[in-house]
């Protein structure tokens, strides 16, 4: 097992480094979505597989976390983030230089692959170099606030790309970056692994977490597609429910496990990571309802509705750091409830969007900014808490789990919104509505307002699967520079 964290000079300049990484990993699920009809026109891609240039990411990257996470602990977290990094680089690269459609989703899916393995080895990283307490809460809030505004930023960013430079530019802006980074983790950061564990590898185990959580990912980005109720959709559903039942079977016969359960133990480790799942539900579909607002029933550019996005980014931003601090003060628990109930009030907020005559200010503004800051209330505090009390041999794997909550939580919500979104404007058609704006915003309002409702069952779970106690201590520990006493398994 690593060594408790230590302080040195280097510790708070390999934070930014890391934080950076993470914000181009979190970016890069969004920045191309103000490309895609650039890239439909420019490499012919059909109507129907142009979602793959983003589904193709989020199916990887989803899919793998989890591996990616354990590897990280036991083949070394620097060796692991370094080595994605480069292969997020140059499958930045043979994306901007793609000339099909089965280019561009091949370098998309290896970047999903590169992005699964630096967020939780960047995360764990994190973990392991500051300790449990204030320090470590300061850490998280600043990891927070570039995680949480890296989605708003994407959106920005590209169309200010696609706009000035062309959509390859999308791809061809992580490239320096993922250089840049890959110099500077070897002199920034210190290796770190589980020296306790042997070295053999669960292969049964990898096969069938990866398969199983990939395997479900793609049948919930594609259900609405295929239908809910199509043999596609329950048949891969029922392959990848049996792929994570064999999983577990496997683990449990394990001597040395991919994932060890007793992590599970921790009540506060299990409780963040089922808010988080909710969490990614209801605020990764908030993006993208608000886009396609603004686009299709507002009639804004793409450049003009990344700039719409400013001020949410910059929101989360603000209450991210606050929160860090909150946390200290008054706990995760109540700091997370508190997220949760500003992101229920923003979404309720958003199911009012009108259309006609619908504004910016007066539709999307507001609601936005508070949605927003519950999002810096909430991602903060569910990130402390899926890793309190962990050992350092067990950060990547908590990581990895709290990465993948959330993953698959919002490819969940996405599929469950936009199911809902789209019955409901088919409805106001037959209906007899003639304008399709109004179509789409009464879809876009069901949709918020179930979002809503994931945020409002999100508090209600957290108040009871969440600790108090530890919560408080942590809280207590914090307060006094202390590291937080262990949470007792329950």
């Amino acid at each position: 097992m690593t060594s408790s964290p230590q302080s040195h000079p280097s510790k708070w300049p390999a934070l930014a480094l890391l934080a950076m990484a993470q914000f181009v990993v979190v970016l890069d699920a969004s920045i191309v979505n103000v490309a895609l009809p650039s890239i439909g026109q420019d490499l012919h891609f059909s109507q129907e597989n142009l979602s793959w240039v983003v589904n193709s990411y989020t199916l990887v990257f989803g899919g793998f976390l989890l591996l990616g996470g354990r590897l990280a602990d036991l083949l070394g977290r620097r060796r692991m983030f370094l080595g994605g990094m480069l292969l997020f680089g140059l499958a930045s690269l043979a994306g901007g230089l793609a000339e099909s459609e089965a280019q561009l989703i091949a370098a998309r899916a290896v970047q999903g692959l590169g992005a699964a393995i630096i967020s939780p080895a960047a995360l764990s990283i994190v973990t392991t170099t500051f300790a449990e307490g204030s320090e470590r809460n300061t850490a998280l809030g600043v990891w927070g606030a570039v995680a949480g505004s890296g989605g708003a930023a994407g959106v920005l960013l590209g169309g200010v790309l696609t706009d000035g430079l062309g959509w390859e530019w999308v791809l061809f802006v992580n490239v320096p970056i993922a250089a840049v980074v890959a110099f500077l983790a070897p002199r920034m950061l210190a290796e770190s692994r589980d020296e306790t564990e042997h070295r053999s590898f669960d292969l049964a185990g990898a096969f069938t977490v990866t398969a199983g959580l990939a395997l479900l990912v793609y049948t919930l980005v594609d259900a609405n597609d295929a239908g809910w109720g199509s043999s596609q959709t329950l048949v891969l559903g029922a392959i990848s429910v049996a792929l994570l039942v064999a999983f577990v079977v496997v683990e449990r016969a394990q001597a040395r496990p991919l994932v060890p359960f007793t992590i599970f133990r921790l009540r506060t480790l299990r409780g963040a990571n089922v808010v988080g799942l909710l969490v990614g539900a209801g605020l990764f579909s908030m993006f993208f309802f608000i886009s396609l607002y603004l686009q299709q029933v507002l009639g804004y550019e793409p450049l003009k509705a990344g700039l719409a996005y400013l001020p949410l980014a910059l929101t989360i931003i603000v209450s991210a750091g606050v929160a860090s601090q909150l946390v200290t003060k008054i706990g995760f628990k109540v700091t997370l409830i508190i997220g949760l109930v500003f992101v229920a009030a923003g979404l309720a907020w958003f199911s009012q969007v009108s259309a006609p005559g619908g504004t910016y200010v007066g539709d999307v503004l507001f609601p936005s900014l508070l949605a927003a800051a519950g999002l810096g209330f909430s991602f903060v505090p569910v990130t402390i808490a899926a890793v309190t009390g962990t050992r350092d041999d067990e950060a990547g794997l908590a990581s990895g789990l709290i990465n993948t909550s959330q993953q698959v939580g919002g490819a969940l919500g996405l599929a469950i919104l936009s199911t809902i979104a789209t019955a409901t404007t088919d409805d106001a058609i037959a209906g007899g509505e003639r304008n399709p704006a109004v179509a789409l915003t009464e879809g876009f309002q069901d949709a918020f307002l179930v979002g809503a409702g994931f945020a409002v069952l999100a508090a209600i779970l957290a108040s009871v699967l969440i600790s108090s106690r530890d919560a408080r201590e942590h809280a207590e520990a914090a307060r006094r520079g202390d590291v937080a006493a262990a949470p007792v398994a329950v």
